[in-house]
C-alpha cells in the first residue's frame, strides 16, 4: 500500500536543515512535497563544500531532500508569488522556516493564505517564539545550542569551556517537533476541515528537550537539589575500555548489577547496598562507574558482549562512523543501500527509520536538482504551457 500520507500535498519553502529534515519525513511517508527554491537554490546544497559532479548536489542536501520535487521561483517577482499562490490553493500544508516578517512582506503570511485556502495548515519554525524579545533574531544551530544550555552541558561533565555538540542537534530536534506538529494539525484538519497556523521555535524546543531530565532538583519550589541529572553529567560516564577496545555497558536494575558483579568475579560487591539497591545507587554513580571502568579492562569487548547477552545485561560495542556502515544489524535490516544517482553516479543512501506494517515508507526519488520539476508541478496546478513559457522568459521560473 502507498505511504500513510499519500494524497497530502505540501508546498515547502523550508531551507538549510531544520525544515527539510521535517519535510523529508513527510515525503518518506508518501506526501507530495514540492520544494520551492530561490534562484540560488537551498543554501544546504553547498553545505560541506562542493564534492560531487553537480556542485549543487551536496552530501547533506542529498541526505535531507529525497522523495521531493523542486520548483525554482524568484519570489522577488510578483508573477512568481502569484503562481505560488495558485499552487497553494489546492495544497494541504504550507511550511517554511524563514523569519515571519520576511514571508509576510511577500504576501505569504497566514492571514494572506487562509483567504485563498481557508483549510490550509500553515506551519513554520523560527529561532525563538515570535511573541518574545528574541523573536526577531536570526537563528542557527550553534546559536541555539548556546542559548538553550546545550553548549554548557559538557562543561558540567569535565569542567572545560562550553562547546558545541558534534551534530546539528538543534536543527534536527526542532525539525522532528515540527513534523509532529504538522501531523497533528493534518489529523485535526481531516476530522474537522479546519486549517490552522503552527509555530515551532528552536529555543523552546531545545529547552524542553534538555530540561526533561535536567530540570531535576529545580522541579520543586523550593528546590530540592541542583539542576542537572547527575548520572548523565557524571564525568565517569563514558564508553569503558576493554582489553582490545571499548564497550558501552549499562547494568541498570538491581539484578543487572548483581549479575554483573558475579560475571566480573567480584561477588563481594553484590553485597554492597550502595551498588545493588536502586534507592541508594543514585548517590554513588561516580564510584560505581569507576568500578565498572576497572573491571571491564580484564576481558575483550567480544567476551563481554557474549557474557552480557547471556545475562541479559544491556551492552553494545562502540562504533566509529566508518564502522557503522558495516554494522551487521544495519546490513540485515537494509538500512544502507547503493543507488544510481542521475548526476552523481553510485551513491550510498539510508532508509527512513519509520516502519509501517501496511503503509510502507519507500525511496521514490532522489533529492531533486534545482527547479528540476518546475514545469511538471505548474502543469499539475493548471498553468498553461504558454503561461509557463512567459514565466521562464520573465525570469520568474527557472529550470535547469
Amino acid at each position: 500500500m502507498p505511504g500513510p500520507l499519500t494524497g497530502v500535498r505540501v508546498i515547502d519553502l523550508t531551507a538549510v536543515l531544520l525544515g527539510p529534515f521535517a519535510t523529508q519525513h513527510l515525503a518518506d511517508m508518501g506526501a507530495d512535497v514540492i520544494k520551492v527554491e530561490p534562484p540560488e537554490g537551498d543554501l544546504l546544497r553547498l553545505s560541506g563544500g562542493v564534492m560531487g559532479r553537480d556542485k549543487d548536489m551536496g552530501p547533506i542536501y542529498m541526505a535531507a531532500n529525497r522523495n521531493k520535487r523542486s520548483i525554482c521561483l524568484d519570489l522577488k517577482k510578483p508573477e512568481a508569488v502569484a503562481v505560488l499562490k495558485d499552487m497553494i490553493r489546492t495544497a494541504d500544508l504550507f511550511i517554511h522556516n524563514s523569519r515571519p516578517a520576511a514571508i509576510e512582506r511577500l504576501g505569504l503570511g497566514y492571514e494572506d493564505l487562509k483567504k485563498i485556502n481557508p483549510s490550509i495548515v500553515y506551519a513554520y519554525s523560527l529561532g525563538y517564539a515570535r511573541k518574545g524579545p528574541y523573536g526577531h533574531k536570526p537563528a542557527f544551530d550553534d546559536l541555539v545550542q548556546g542559548v538553550s544550555g546545550a553548549a554548557s552541558l559538557q562543561s558540567r561533565v569535565d569542567g572545560e569551556p562550553p562547546r558545541f555538540m558534534p551534530s546539528l542537534i538543534a536543527d534536527k530536534t526542532t525539525g522532528l517537533h515540527l513534523c509532529i506538529a504538522v501531523l497533528a494539525a493534518l489529523y485535526h484538519r481531516k476530522c474537522t476541515g479546519e486549517g490552522q497556523m503552527i509555530e515551532v521555535p528552536m529555543l523552546e524546543t531545545l529547552a524542553s528537550f534538555w530540561l526533561t531530565e535536567h530540570l531535576f532538583g529545580a522541579t520543586w519550589k523550593p528546590e530540592r537539589g541542583a539542576m542537572g541529572y547527575d548520572r548523565i553529567i557524571n564525568k565517569y560516564r563514558h564508553p569503558f575500555p576493554t582489553k582490545n577496545g571499548y564497550i558501552c555497558a549499562l547494568p541498570y536494575t538491581d539484578q543487572h548489577w548483581i549479575a554483573f558483579f558475579e560475571l566480573a568475579n567480584r561477588p563481594d560487591l553484590a553485597k554492597e547496598k550502595k551498588f545493588v539497591d536502586r534507592t541508594e545507587r543514585p548517590k554513588h554513580f561516580s564510584e560505581l562507574y569507576q568500578v565498572l571502568d576497572s573491571l571491564l579492562k580484564d576481558r575483550t569487548t567480544e567476551d563481554w558482549l557474549e557474557m552480557f547477552d547471556k545475562a541479559d545485561i544491556p551492552a553494545m560495542p562502540v562504533h566509529t562512523l566508518e564502522e557503522l556502515v558495516d554494522d551487521p544489524h544495519l546490513k540485515a535490516t537494509g538500512f544502507f543501500t547503493e543507488r544510481e544517482h542521475p548526476t552523481e553516479g553510485p551513491i550510498t543512501t539510508f532508509a527512513s527509520p519509520l516502519d509501517f506494517e501496511k503503509t510502507k515508507t519507500e525511496f521514490r526519488r532522489h533529492a531533486p536538482r534545482i527547479g528540476g520539476d518546475g514545469v511538471e508541478v505548474l502543469r499539475e496546478a493548471g498553468v498553461s504551457d504558454a503561461a509557463i513559457e512567459k514565466l521562464k522568459a520573465d525570469g520568474a521560473l527557472l529550470v535547469p
